[in-house]
């Protein structure tokens, strides 16, 4: 009976209902679902805003992962190389324009051009060219072949005086043995004697080149009444100036002045200066003539000898009255008499001319016969 009673104690015990709850533990509930309710609301706002302002996903990561940052990139020392090298190209480009610089300054082509335009009448178009050929060649010491020019023209356009002005330039920039002028009527005028002058000529060039080379330097050869060469001569000039020569005969200019061609200069001229403007500078002048004339000229002298393919050619073109006119004023200067402008028209009315193609009066001896007749003053 006792044991029941206990028995039925116990299960009175366990069947008891749970103490209410109290007020305190129902707040604190409250509390922290409104607390989560707040994190999740602000969690969705931070997101909608993410998504407005086109941001990128944060990126999540797996648990127990963490955040791990990125591997650091390996700085390969090839950059390094490369920046040196380019500094290194740099410097080198930089040298080399200066040394172009410095080597054009040395001969003083400015000083040249200015000269020439001062004392060469009527060829204005002809020295730019002759200016153009020389500043080109002269820029760098390196070179695959000589630079050959060769002048055409009828006689008293300037030929010669323009071989003399080159001649005393050059000497003063480089020096008197690296300029040859060479006069073929006066050097080797006898056909008996070609095969001497020839052998020696060679070796004067061979001579001077190999000096040149030495300083550094390019020389000039000029070879003047060109249309009085002998062919054996003219062989020997071939084989220097011939593209397949060594090395050390490609740093050096080649200078011919020659009336070969003259003929074709003063029939073109004549039959085409009409088709000239007068308003037309002497440059266009001469470029006109150098297009239409040279293809001419090139292949009748090609017939001639296989020298003249290798020379850049440059026609010259007649002198009008106002250039022979300007050919008594200078020499008349020179020789210390009053420039009377009356008697220099009456001089230059005594040379011989064209009749007037075009409004153009072209002199038929150009002002070859100007020294003479001053001298008779």
């Amino acid at each position: 009976m006792e044991e029941e009673m206990e028995g039925g104690g116990e299960r009175e015990e366990k069947e008891a209902p749970p103490p209410p709850l109290s007020l305190s533990s129902f707040s604190s509930s409250l509390r922290a679902v409104v607390k989560i309710k707040q994190k999740y609301n602000a969690m969705k706002k931070h997101r909608m805003e993410m998504k407005r302002r086109g941001k990128k996903r944060r990126v999540m990561f797996p648990n127990g992962g963490g955040r791990r940052a990125p591997p650091a990139p390996e700085h390969s020392r090839a950059k390094y190389c490369l920046y040196l090298l380019c500094g290194i190209v740099f410097l080198q480009v930089y040298n080399a324009i200066e040394n172009l610089d410095d080597h054009v300054l040395r001969y003083d082509l400015d000083g040249l051009e200015k000269t020439l335009r001062r004392e060469v009448f009527g060829q204005q178009g002809a020295v730019e060219a002759l200016l153009a050929h020389l500043k080109d060649y002269l820029s760098t010491y390196v070179h695959n072949k000589p630079l050959v020019v060769s002048l055409h023209g009828p006689s008293g356009v300037g030929k010669s005086h323009l071989g003399r002005l080159l001649a005393g330039h050059f000497r003063s920039v480089v020096g008197e043995t690296l300029v040859l002028q060479y006069f073929v009527l006066h050097h080797c005028p006898l056909e008996a004697d070609a095969a001497r002058c020839a052998r020696e000529l060679s070796a004067l060039i061979s001579d001077t080149v190999s000096q040149a080379e030495e300083e550094e330097k390019i020389p000039l050869f000029i070879f003047d009444e060109a249309e009085h060469m002998h062919a054996e001569i003219l062989d020997a000039l071939l084989e220097l100036v011939a593209s397949e020569r060594s090395n050390e005969y490609l740093n050096a200019i080649y200078l011919f002045l020659s009336k070969l061609g003259d003929a074709l200069i003063t029939k073109h001229l004549l039959h085409n200066s009409s088709s000239v403007s007068m308003a037309m500078t002497a440059s266009g002048c001469h470029s006109n003539l150098l297009k239409e004339i040279t293809p001419v000229l090139r292949s009748t002298l090609e017939k001639l000898h296989g020298l003249w393919s290798e020379a850049d050619l440059l026609p010259l073109s007649l002198l009008e009255k106002g250039h022979v006119m300007e050919c008594f004023l200078d020499e008349v200067t020179r020789e210390g008499f009053y420039p009377d402008h009356t008697n220099i028209e009456r001089l230059a009315g005594e040379i011989e001319y064209y009749p007037t193609v075009g409004g153009h009066e072209y002199s038929k001896t150009g002002c070859k016969q100007v020294v003479a007749k001053v001298n008779l003053l």
